[in-house]
This record gives C-alpha cells, structure tokens and sequence, in this order.
C-alpha cells in the first residue's frame, strides 16, 4: 500500500521475531515508516514495503521522509529500551509519542515515562501478548498504560496490530502483561505435566487433549502449546529465554508490592533450571525439562525441532 502523508510518520526500533511481522502490518496500513534494528539485515525486507531502513537509530526518527511522529519500540529488555532513547532522546520533538511495547519491569516503564516527560514527549507501554502468530494476525491483545491523551494518540495506530486496552497510568501495561505472562508460564507446566501424567497412566497424550478441549481446562495455551508438544516442534516463537525474563519480572513486581506468590515461586525455579539448555526454544520445550526429570517418558516418537 502506498503510504498515506495524513497519517503521523513512524518510526519502528526493533526488527525482530515480533517487530518484523507488527512492522510491516502498519505499512500495510499505509503508515509512513522508518526501521531501524541493531542487526540491520532483519529490518531489509522491510524496505521491499516502503520502508526506510536507517543505519541508526537516530536515523530512523529524522531522515529524508521526515521526523517520527510516533516511535515505537519493539526491544528484547528494558535496559536495552533505556538505552536506546537515551540515545534517541535529544532527537524527539516535542509533542512526540513513544509506544514501548517491549517487556519491560513496571518501574523500567515509569522511569522512561518521567524521562520523555521532562522533553515534552509522551510516553505509553503496551506490551502485546499472543506471540509471532498474533502479530502478523494482527490479533494481539496489547495492554496499554499512560495517560487518556496519549493512549488516544496511540489508539489508532495499535488499532491494526491487535486488540488494545488502557488498563492505567503509565507502568500498568507492563503490570497487565506480567499477570498475563503468570498465567502462561503456569499453564505452559501444567499442560506439559498432564500430558506426561496421560502416557505415564497409558492413555494416549493426543485423545487425552481432544477429550478435554471445551470443557473448563480449555485454553490457548492447550490448543496451540499442546499441539506442539505432541509434535515435539519447538521453534520459536515465544521464547524459553523470554518467558524466563518475564518469570523474574513478576517477582520483582510482587515483592515491590509485599506481595508473595509462592505457585509463581516454583514455576520461575523451573524456568531458571531450563533456560541454560534451551534458551532459544520455544516456550513449549518445558516439556524437555519435564522429561529430563522423567527419563522414561516420552510425548510421541517424532524428532525434536529445536533452533
């Protein structure tokens, strides 16, 4: 689609799993944008769409086309999202937006916002939910938190990437996420020690799935994660290594808040011991750790895909 010069410039910093296929759905869109990725090889395909891919991320908010109206980020970490607008900062006008939808710690999140504020820039974080599926979908949930201004600003741009909700001030996107990343991460073991518990009791892990579907164990993670495992295809798409960052996130979130959550205690104890194996598998591959601590029990009989 050719963009549209009524719609606010965008500047994407963070080409990868995610940003790629949320990237290219607001060029579709018609959005004037710039790329920009530290490997800049991943942002490329971008430019067959109309994008300009910048060398730096300075770059990509003032070039030829223009100055980024919007910048989001789109980031592995929230040292590396501080790090890149304190690179970028000085080059943001006034009035400008920065969506952060990294994972990032809350208090990361309102740090960047007190950051941006002192420049007269806003600030919202919407971390998404719902994995390289949902995004190039464009069915992710994003969880957004700032001001009523600003989220009305983002609105209509995060509008093509997902289904986008503002839970509160800025910090509680990032809060929203981590209640959502709880319940994953504890789903993703329960799921695997079920269908280990149906080949340990010797029924069928597959018929075991499908006799449950719709009843009240239903859910994504069931559907989509299950079905991995019967298939043992690990390639990634959310990431052990993610899932195990967002895990010490929501600790780090409780005890801010006085806050024990001892089933969360355990399944981040059981990501820290997998994630040195398996950093790059999918988030799925906890069924690994689970058969390494049965060794005589196995899902399926197909090959492991892993990265």
């Amino acid at each position: 689609m050719q963009n549209n010069s009524s719609l606010p410039r965008i500047a994407f910093l963070g080409i990868g799993l995610m940003g790629l296929p949320m990237a290219s759905r607001l060029l579709d869109a018609g959005y004037p944008l710039s790329a920009w990725n530290r490997t800049q090889a991943k942002a490329e395909p971008l430019a067959a769409k109309g994008a300009y891919v910048a060398g730096e991320a300075e770059d990509a908010i003032r070039s030829a086309r223009g100055t980024a109206d919007i910048i989001i980020t789109m980031l592995e970490a929230g040292g590396a999202v501080k790090h890149v607008i304190q690179s970028i900062i000085h080059q943001l006008p006034a009035g400008a937006l920065v969506i952060d939808m990294s994972s990032t710690k809350q208090s990361e999140a309102q740090e960047l916002h007190a950051m941006l504020a002192e420049v007269g820039v806003g600030f919202i974080d919407a971390p998404v939910s719902g994995g390289v599926i949902g995004a190039e979908a464009g069915t992710l949930a994003i969880m957004a938190g700032g001001s009523t201004e600003d989220f009305q600003r983002a609105q209509p741009v995060l509008q093509h990437l997902g289904r986008v909700t503002l839970v509160g001030p800025a910090g509680c996107g990032q809060i929203a996420k981590l209640c959502n990343q709880l319940i994953v991460g504890a789903t993703l073991n329960i799921v695997a020690e079920a269908l280990l518990l149906a080949e340990a009791g010797g029924a069928d892990p597959a018929a075991m799935r499908a006799a449950i579907r719709g009843g009240f164990a239903e859910s994504r993670i069931l559907e989509v994660h299950g079905q991995r495992m019967l298939d043992r295809n690990f390639m990634p798409g959310g990431q052990i290594k993610s899932q195990a960052k967002d895990m010490e996130n929501i600790l780090d979130a409780a005890a801010n808040a006085h806050l024990r959550l001892p089933v969360t205690e355990l399944v981040t104890a059981h990501y820290r011991a997998i994630l040195p194996s398996f950093p790059q598998a999918d988030q799925s591959a906890i069924l690994l750790a689970m058969e390494q601590m049965n060794p005589q029990y196995r899902i399926g009989n197909a090959e492991d895909k892993l990265p």
